[in-house]
């Protein structure tokens, strides 16, 4: 204390002998004060822009995290090449989320360092955690991130490489409910193009266009802008048809055949409607796909029973997570988890049911629905016309597509589940259903009919379809009869009761509504009533309507399976089942076998 009030005291001095100006004054000194120690300043900020950088990261909002780096190393990568590579990197180890904890921080005049650590949650080799360093740096008058690749993983530094290594297992088979194959894995041939190799483009297009089936622009358009040493796959062939063509295919240079393993529909359209189909994953799908570790270039379940049940079908895909030298030397293997075996799906679907409800339809267009009453399990479900889904497997063009899809057959459409028609008779089972629990009335009830009923007035005649009329029958005969007139006078005597009272019943019976099979798209069809009417038609419900639909006429629509639907509650003593299509799904090496009982939607609203 004493040498700084002495070196106070002599820069006083100092001042007073070089003032010699009238101007110059000296400040009084004040030696009973002492001067406060000033420490080094601390640079702001460093805590802050560590948390900004991961918490960033979290949100992977690489922008955000550019802005934090430091003006060299913004100087070595633009922001653009820098949210494109933790894009890419994210992607390749098919990162769902990322956490990260900040352990310590050190600092040393400008230059900073935090340990932090990285807990990754991925789609294919599950949980990564790893321990890291971050270098910062005090310039500028900020603190900024001193970026390298291996903020990432530290063994990428070097221009080292990022890949996972993706492994899935064969898809499972769809079986009928005795263990028959109706979709399978088969082998199969691609046929691919090296460009380099190509000598006469004109006559490989022809040969190819009539072997794969594909127009020669689409096959062009596949390889046009493949580097010339590049394998190219066009199409594939099954293993018969690759022997049938092989010695064409093999004279033409540039083509490649190779053996694998494809989806195989061995009874071609068997079944289509519910099995479904496969396809490639369309461009706006990819990230969703991506997101659950597909590549995006996979064939996967489109339609039916191949869509529903493509988490069994696929199993779940696995992969090993490597760094790789510039040269592709594996340098480090960060993570690796092994696929899991996929499950194979039973439907319950009788193979040989399925094949006597086509071949009774033959080429009329319509649908066949057999179920189990008891359970109700889908024995048979036919629908034409119909289409061969081996067709999509081998690469469907768009000319064959727009064929396909501009049908006016719609080969396309289930129409089991999918097309709706008025029920007729069958409704009379609904009516008589009503008119039993609500109109009074007993199975003995006596109706006269003499072919033609004037119940709405002698200007509005209706006729039984027996013109002559089937005379004195009590309502069960009119039910075995299908006797018109009787269900006429039936649909007015409700009305009179409730106009709601009809279709009230119709959807307690199951109409009007999807009835959740959950495996084909379902339409919901329609059960008219006086509130639809009025909305839709601005008109009022009239005694007409009701008698239309009696007899399951009128605006009444509905769809085959919901009356097999209704009609299985009736012979089963009225437990009205969702239909089941799929019987059980096999075991893996993670899973149980999973199989689906029958499950009740209700009970019919009728005595036993």
């Amino acid at each position: 204390m004493v040498m700084i009030k002495k070196a106070v005291l002599l820069f006083a001095i100092s001042s007073i002998l070089l003032c010699t100006t009238a101007s110059c004054q000296i400040a009084p000194l004040s030696f009973g004060e002492e001067p406060t120690a000033t420490p080094t300043p601390v640079l702001p900020g460093l805590e802050e822009v560590v948390l900004g950088f991961l918490e960033s990261w979290e949100r992977t909002d690489y922008q955000s995290m550019y802005a934090l780096l430091s003006p060299s190393a913004q100087a070595e990568i633009t922001q653009a090449e820098f949210v494109q590579y933790y894009h890419d990197a994210a992607t390749e180890m098919t990162m769902n989320a990322l956490e990260t904890q900040l352990v310590s921080l050190l600092q040393d005049g400008p230059h900073g360092q935090a340990a932090y650590r990285l807990i990754l949650d991925t789609v294919l080799v599950g949980r990564i955690e790893t321990d890291n360093l971050m270098s910062l740096s005090y310039a500028d008058g900020r603190w900024g991130v001193n970026w390298s690749p291996g903020l990432i993983f530290r063994e990428l530094e070097g221009g080292n490489i990022l890949r996972m290594f993706r492994h899935a297992p064969s898809r499972g088979n769809i079986y009928d409910r005795y263990g028959t194959g109706l979709a399978v894995e088969d082998q199969a041939v691609t046929v691919g193009v090296v460009p380099g190799q190509i000598e006469d483009e004109g006559r490989l297009l022809a040969e190819l266009s009539w072997i794969l089936g594909l127009e020669a622009a689409s096959i062009k358009e596949k390889y046009a802008l493949a580097r010339p040493d590049w394998y190219v796959p066009i199409g594939d062939l099954s293993f018969e048809a690759s022997q049938a063509h092989y010695n064409t295919l093999t004279s033409l240079p540039g083509v490649v055949l190779r053996d694998r393993w494809v989806r195989a529909y061995r009874d071609g359209s068997l079944a289509a409607h519910l099995l479904g189909y496969m396809g490639k994953i369309e461009q706006g799908e990819q990230a969703e796909w991506v997101a659950k570790g597909y590549s995006g270039d996979e064939l996967v379940g489109k339609a039916g029973l191949e869509r529903w049940a493509e988490p069994y079908l696929a199993g779940r895909r696995g992969g090993t997570l490597v760094v790789l030298t510039p040269a592709g030397r594996q340098l480090v293997t960060i993570k690796e988890r092994p696929a899991v075996q996929s499950r194979s799906i039973y439907a319950t679907l009788d193979k040989r049911l399925q094949q006597v409800a086509e071949a009774t339809l033959g080429d009329e267009r319509g649908a066949i629905v057999a179920l189990d009453p008891n359970t109700g399990q889908i024995l048979a479900m036919a629908s034409r016309p119909t289409f061969d889904p081996n067709m999509f497997i081998t690469g469907i063009d768009s000319g064959q597509w727009q064929v396909l899809a501009s049908d006016a057959s719609r080969p396309l459409v289930n129409r089991a589940t999918q097309g709706t028609y008025p029920p007729g008779s069958v409704f009379k089972i609904v009516t008589m259903a009503a008119a039993l629990e609500e109109g009074g009335l007993t199975p003995g009830s006596t109706f006269n009919c003499p072919g033609i009923w004037y119940g709405l007035g002698k200007d509005w005649p209706k006729t039984c379809w027996l013109e002559r009329g089937h005379g004195q029958v009590n309502l069960v005969q009119a039910l075995t009869v299908s006797c018109d007139v009787t269900f006429y006078e039936l649909g007015k005597r409700l009305y009179e009761l409730d106009p709601n009272l009809l279709p009230r019943y119709a959807r307690l019976f199951g109409l009007g509504a999807p009835i959740g099979l959950g495996v084909a798209g379902e339409v919901a069809g329609l059960v008219p009533d006086p509130n639809w009417k009025i909305a839709e038609l601005g008109e009022a419900w009239f005694p007409g309507d009701s008698v239309n639909l009696a007899i399951g006429q009128g605006y009444l629509l509905v769809t085959p399976l919901q009356v097999a639907t209704m009609v299985a509650a009736v012979g089963n003593g009225g437990t009205l089942y969702r239909p089941r299509l799929v019987l059980k799904v096999s075991a893996s090496s993670e899973e149980p076998e999973q199989v689906f009982e029958p499950q009740a939607l209700g009970q019919l609203p009728v005595r036993p």
